[in-house]
């Protein structure tokens, strides 16, 4: 089996011989109850298609959005890592089990790293960057009239009155502020996280868990606190909102993902997502795509929802996204963004400023700062599911690349 012990040894999928040989030794095979941990996740991150069902979200047969090159010199740059010690881009990509890396300013391509065997056509498990995605698909349901944000979800879902989102309104849902119980904790084997594991289908079946998430959500019954008190990450919030989009337009989820958005917008490649025992995509982490292609997504929120030369994504949403509300964000989230807050599926990093974030767990983010004009992804295969230290280390890291670029930060 591949060494577990080491976690400062950053070896790539290669290294650990995980999935090589033909056949595959018993040693190398991937457990299907650890695909997404330590070290397996080396090199699963980038093959769900050969792990879990998966359903295409089609580019579409149109142009692809063409991002030019403007490269720079960042390897050597040098920054303070979260523990304050000196390290450079160069090294923390390294150290950092990267799998993906790229900058892009002003619109062009300045820096981009593929590391562990990814490649330009991989396609990369986003994690919950998936609740960034479904969030602007969603946007872009909202400004076609097809949904409201101030409308209870119990109008597009009337069978959520028998759970706690009764009162709740799409709002609630889009910002995480529903009083809903949902224990989103990633190593209890009992937790509401772990049968959303179960339920999607990620994870082998125990006892009477969900067979598939929509049932999940129908389980949910407490009510913890008052709808719109406090913000609250609970994962299966981006599944009640795609099921809300799903009604509201008849359409499926990853057709609505394609047309809505992966088409227009002129991606590279295809695009997959997860699916349950009933096909339904997962909204909430199943997405997948390229390093590029996360790229041009995020470029579409700098661009203020212009992508591939045209309107995909209204600019009220796009402004209003990055204007959270600090009152409603406390600990543990302050931890990484002491002024953060959280807004219509994504991260603010800071109240103060416009730059915003889609976040998932094992190291993936996608950063836009319209004050810097630039857009930053990372892919990772981090061992730890969460670590403040490593996401303190890549804000600095932007932020640095940002002032060598030029900017002001």
């Amino acid at each position: 089996m591949p060494d577990r012990t080491d976690k400062t040894a950053v070896k790539t999928a290669h290294d650990l011989g995980i999935m090589r040989g033909a056949p595959v030794p018993p040693t190398g095979r991937v457990p299907f109850q650890d695909w997404d941990r330590a070290p397996w996740n080396r090199w699963t991150f980038q093959h769900i298609r050969e792990i879990l069902p998966t359903t295409e979200v089609w580019r579409g047969s149109g142009p692809v959005w063409q991002l030019p090159g403007a490269p720079r010199n960042l390897d050597d740059l040098s920054f303070a890592a979260d523990s304050g010690d000196e390290t450079t881009i160069a090294q923390w990509l390294n150290d950092d089990f990267t799998d993906g890396f790229i900058v892009l300013h002003r619109g062009s391509i300045v820096f981009e790293r593929y590391m562990n065997g990814m490649t330009e056509r991989s396609l990369h498990l986003s994690q919950s960057m998936a609740k960034s995605v479904t969030g602007t698909v969603a946007g872009i349901l909202v400004g076609q009239g097809l949904l409201d944000p101030d409308c209870p979800v119990t109008e597009y879902l009337p069978e959520l009155k028998r759970t706690a989102w009764n009162g709740a309104t799409l709002r609630h849902v889009l910002d995480m502020t529903s009083g809903v119980r949902y224990v989103e904790d990633y190593e209890a084997l009992d937790s509401d996280m772990a049968i959303t594991d179960m339920a999607a289908g990620w994870k082998p079946r125990r006892g009477r868990a969900p067979t598939c998430i929509w049932d999940q959500i129908m389980t949910l019954k407490t009510r913890e606190r008052v709808h719109g008190a406090s913000f609250e990450y609970k994962t299966i919030e981006a599944d009640v909102l795609a099921y809300c989009m799903i009604r509201a337009t008849g359409t499926g989820l990853a057709e609505l993902f394609s047309r809505e958005l992966w088409a227009p917008m002129g991606a590279e490649e295809s695009a997959c997502m997860t699916v349950d025992s009933t096909g339904y995509p997962l909204a909430d982490a199943g997405f997948n795509a390229t390093l590029r292609d996360y790229a041009r997504f995020g470029l579409v929120h700098l661009n203020g929802g212009i992508g591939n030369g045209r309107r995909i994504l209204p600019l009220e949403w796009v402004e209003d996204t990055r204007k959270g509300d600090p009152a409603l964000f406390n600990a543990p989230y302050t931890d990484t963004l002491p002024n953060g807050a959280y807004r219509n599926t994504f991260w603010v990093e800071d109240h103060r400023r416009q730059a915003y974030m889609a976040i998932g767990v094992f190291g993936q983010f996608i950063y836009v700062d319209p004050e810097e004009e630039l857009v930053a992804v990372k892919l990772s295969s981090w061992p730890e599911f969460l670590s403040p230290p490593r996401a303190r280390t890549f804000l600095n890291a932007v932020h640095g690349i940002a002032a060598r670029l030029g900017g002001t930060t």
